[in-house]
């Protein structure tokens, strides 16, 4: 029976075509500890057993139903579904442990000025990154404001060191609907337009204790993967992030941006093979820039290039 005098939390999955994990996902959700949660998960468009998995759990959760679109297509219809004051979200192959939503309640209820709860994962299945569990911090768990960092376009060295993945970010529906809806053709890895532009626009809390499940297995679009397809996946995804923080939060996201866009450019120029939409972005992006713009980013882009050029030779 659902407490009414604490705040509803909505915990956002997101599925395409893992009705294999499926089931772990919602039950773990659904088995928190805290019990005034909506749980809704956003299919889309499976074309496995995923909508039979959804079907079985009736009224436990809302279920939304979509064609294929992308992860940050089902990010924005989850959150329009959703009416909680604390959004989570969920990866279907990934698991809440059973305390994480009370924890994520406790803080933003002590901080009522933070707009987002971040906090570290548990890496487990067949393919376990070792060196990402054992990443060490000299920065503890707490309050954390970065939004002179992403200003000034400089972020690295100055948090926690913890992987920033879907289901590992919380935030108040304040801050969240300020960022939703976010474009469609970031189709994976989502997430990162997300958390920039919370890091640039609110301060937040970092917690160091392992919340989450995240599943590393041989689906996994980026994380944990070290090979080309990787790098050429990093590079889409940054170029289509910094084109739309760029042009949807210019006063605050310009400079951190184009860093990001500097680097993705330059993996583009090592590993090539950008699609089309791409493309068109790169050239519109620099089109945007004035000329001293234009010059420090061609800097970067060729400092950083034959960095990326120079490692690539050594590792083979």
């Amino acid at each position: 029976m659902q407490d009414l005098h604490l705040p509803l939390v909505s915990i956002l999955i997101n599925n395409y075509n893992y009705g294999n994990f499926l089931t772990e996902a919602i039950d773990s959700a659904l088995n928190q500890t805290y019990s005034n949660i909506e749980v809704i998960v956003v299919d889309d468009g499976s074309t496995d057993n995923s909508h039979e998995i959804i079907k079985s759990y009736e009224d436990r959760i809302i279920p939304v139903l979509k064609t294929n679109g992308g992860q940050a297509s089902a990010f924005n219809l989850g959150f329009a579904n959703s009416k909680g004051e604390i959004i989570c979200f969920l990866d279907a192959d990934d698991l809440f442990l059973p305390g994480k939503i009370k924890q994520v309640v406790h803080i933003f209820q002590d901080y009522p000025d933070t707009g987002w709860f971040f906090h570290k994962l548990e890496f487990f299945g067949n393919y376990q990154n070792q060196s990402l569990q054992n990443s060490q911090n000299r920065k503890p768990s707490g309050r954390y404001d970065f939004r002179e960092k992403i200003i000034s376009g400089k972020l690295r060295g100055t948090m926690p060191s913890i992987n920033l993945a879907t289901s590992a970010m919380c935030f108040r529906r304040s801050l969240l609907q300020a960022i939703l809806p976010m474009p469609d053709e970031i189709r994976i890895t989502s997430d990162d337009y997300i958390k920039y532009i919370a890091l640039g626009t609110s301060p937040g809390y970092i917690c160091l204790d392992k919340l989450s499940c995240q599943r590393i297995h041989n689906n996994n679009a980026y994380t944990a993967r070290s090979d080309i397809r990787k790098q050429r996946t990093s590079a889409k995804i940054n170029i289509l992030t910094a084109y739309w923080m760029k042009y949807n939060f210019p006063d605050v996201m310009l400079k951190f941006a184009n860093n990001i866009f500097a680097i993705a450019v330059s993996l583009y120029w090592v590993y090539g093979d950008m699609e089309g939409v791409c493309e068109a972005r790169i050239n519109r992006y620099l089109s945007s820039l004035s000329l001293m713009e234009k010059t420090e980013i061609y800097a970067r882009i060729y400092y950083n290039y034959f960095k990326i050029l120079y490692q690539k030779i050594l590792s083979n």
